[in-house]
């Protein structure tokens, strides 16, 4: 049967999206197929490679945030390109979201100015990437494929430090915990940390009285939101003066009913992955079916651009015997990822597109309609006309324009009245 015009434009128009998206949020390799560690440049002005100890003495008193292991990289935003900054990747503690300590990869990035006082730091969390260990943040930066570097660039243009965190099973063993927002926002937390105790940042400027903003979009918007929302009472000593936080999936139930059968499909089963991950309990081999098995090991060895396009317009019957987002475990756990269930301590710049494909508009604006009714402090600010791409590029320059601001310690001038 031919399809209506209508309908394969559509459908034309839809996988162009999801390509843009993909390109635009965090693309690194196209295909991924096994682990490996960011190459290490030829640096003169970095530091040796540093180890950590890792004797069971040095794990009991180990303290989220330490430090396991420090390697110089570079950063760059695109291939080739030079920028006067340093770079480490590092293997540093955080917590599960069952709070079980583990490891966590990511980068710190440092503006090579001779700067020696405390300078800002953002830690930085970035959109969808993918599930294979090489789609992390950390394997592009020394390549320039990390799309989102751009973004970051215009930060460390600023003056500001920079920490990246891979999140949970990126990079390190075990499968990425995607969408598990209290792994996400530990390990946002943790990167600020590591980033204070590491002696090349350290005499850069990057010590405990620097002011710390919070960052993130997408997939970085739910991890960022979390971190806002567990500053007071996981990392209390870090001197947070903001989060600039936009497209959140502040509702994961939500996201995967309006993403059931569109463009967005493929992030769904991505998704149950990543819980299933850090719940092995919810058992999600004995709801897929054949084609479901298939695109699961799919997904596990590429990255975002092709998961996005291979998934797009399934629908949760089409790889599943039962679908578990029906079950009463399943709800509960997604639950648990759910925002706006606690008053986030320092003020937040929230921004959503009006026309976001992928995480409804609507969501973001009930998580600015929950915050702002348990007192906190949100500046809200809509895209008109904005999907999910052009809310990221649109809303970059004015959050990081808000940020510079909280540093400045000016008012934050929330609008939630």
């Amino acid at each position: 049967m031919v399809q209506p015009r209508a309908t394969r434009a559509l459908r034309t128009t839809a996988l162009t999206a999801a390509t843009a998206l993909a390109l635009s949020l965090g693309l690194t390799n196209a295909t991924a197929t096994a682990r490996s560690a960011p190459p290490v440049p030829s640096d003169p002005y970095a530091s040796s490679v540093s180890s950590f100890s890792s004797s069971s003495a040095a794990a009991d008193s180990a303290r989220p945030g330490d430090i396991v292991k420090a390697t110089p990289t570079s950063f760059h935003p695109l291939p080739g390109q030079p920028t006067r900054t340093r770079a480490w990747h590092l293997e540093y503690r955080s917590t599960t979201a069952k709070g079980a300590p583990n490891v966590v990869s990511g980068t710190v990035i440092v503006p090579d100015d001779g700067r020696t006082g405390p300078r800002p730091l953002v830690t930085y969390a970035v959109g969808t990437v993918g599930l294979a260990d090489t789609c992390a943040p950390s394997a592009g930066f020394p390549k320039g494929t990390t799309a989102e570097a751009n973004l970051i660039q215009q930060l460390t243009a600023r003056g500001w430090a920079v920490a990246v965190t891979d999140y949970e099973g990126l990079g390190t063993p075990g499968d990425h915990t995607y969408t598990v927002g209290r792994a996400e926002g530990q390990a946002v937390l943790d990167a600020a940390r590591a980033a204070q105790r590491l002696p090349g940042a350290v005499a850069a400027g990057v010590t405990e009285d620097s002011p710390v903003g919070i960052m993130g979009y997408s997939q970085g918007g739910q991890a960022s939101a979390w971190a806002a929302e567990l500053h007071g009472t996981y990392a209390p000593e870090l001197k947070v003066k903001g989060t600039a936080t936009g497209g959140v999936p502040a509702d994961l139930l939500k996201v995967a009913d309006f993403n059931n059968g569109n463009v967005g499909a493929g992030l769904i089963l991505m998704a149950a992955v990543g819980q299933d991950a850090a719940f092995p309990e919810l058992d999600l081999a004995k709801y897929l079916n054949a084609k479901g098995r298939h695109y699961v090991d799919f997904m596990r060895k590429n990255c975002v651009a092709i998961d996005a396009i291979a998934g797009a317009f399934k629908k949760i019957s089409d790889v599943t015997v039962r679908n578990p987002l029906y079950e009463a475990d399943w709800q509960q756990r997604l639950r648990e990822s759910d925002l706006g269930t606690r008053r986030p301590d320092a003020p937040v710049f929230l921004y959503h597109g009006t026309l976001d494909e992928l995480i409804p508009y609507a969501v973001g604006k009930q998580l600015r309609a929950d915050w702002c009714a348990k007192g906190a402090d949100v500046r809200w600010a809509a895209i008109p006309l904005g999907e999910h791409v052009v809310g990221a590029i649109a809303g970059a320059v004015p959050a990081a324009d808000w940020l510079a601001g909280r540093f400045a310690g000016k008012p934050a001038h929330g609008n939630c009245g």
